[in-house]
């Protein structure tokens, strides 16, 4: 099958996965890929303000069922992602990544500084009003939407969740400098899951709906 063939092919298969198999485990050698699209995530001046948070204890992932409305895709699944923002993003954030640069590009961080100044300067007087851990949030959900479309080319099921408690989330976690946005469980997906979006056609609307061309 040709690679965009295969791209659209998966694209279909993927869907918000209601029930997981809790006996089938993502081989390790395909979840250092999805922890690979993690780290990869592009994001606005490659800033990374985030955290993934791996909930590998099963104890701890069933203390998060009661704050997740019940969705048992938290404990069943094979794995378990929690996306947290890095909360009051500060000049301070914008040095530890220069640092960061210099460390991997083998450039001096002197020679980074009008660069950083810039994203300092964004970051204290933004040129239009912003909330940062707003604007950190929709940073996240790039590396969320990374996260599930590569695990669709593997197919491996996700279900990406808003519905949970965030303050909760962060207390059992011990979050501190970090706040919980979304979650996203990954897995296989049940042979008898019989959510409506597994077993019909993607309700979508049609490429001129929602596409439109100026030329």
């Amino acid at each position: 099958m040709e690679m965009s063939e295969q791209v659209l092919k998966q694209l279909q298969w993927r869907y918000a996965t209601k029930k997981f198999d809790p006996t089938k485990k993502i081989p390790d050698d395909l979840w250092q890929v999805l922890e690979q699209s993690l780290v990869l995530a592009p994001s606005s001046f490659g800033l990374q303000p985030w955290k993934f948070i791996e909930v590998r204890n099963p104890d701890v992932r069933q203390k998060l069922l009661e704050h997740s409305w019940k969705q048992t895709q938290v404990v069943d699944a094979s794995h378990l992602v929690v996306f947290a923002i890095k909360k009051n993003i500060d000049a301070a954030e914008v040095d530890r990544y220069l640092e960061r640069m210099s460390e991997v590009q083998g450039t001096p961080v002197d020679a980074l500084q009008g660069f950083g100044n810039v994203v300092k300067g964004f970051l204290t007087k933004p040129p239009y009003p912003l909330n940062l851990d707003e604007w950190s949030a929709r940073q996240l959900y790039i590396a969320l939407g990374q996260f599930m479309t590569c695990a669709a080319m593997l197919n491996i099921d996700t279900c990406p969740m808003e519905g949970l408690n965030p303050a909760k989330y962060d207390e059992i976690l011990g979050l501190t400098d970090y706040a919980t946005v979304v979650a996203c469980p990954a897995g296989y997906r049940a042979e008898d899951d019989r959510s409506t979006p597994a077993n019909r056609p993607k309700v979508r609307y049609k490429l001129e709906d929602v596409i439109q061309y100026i030329d």
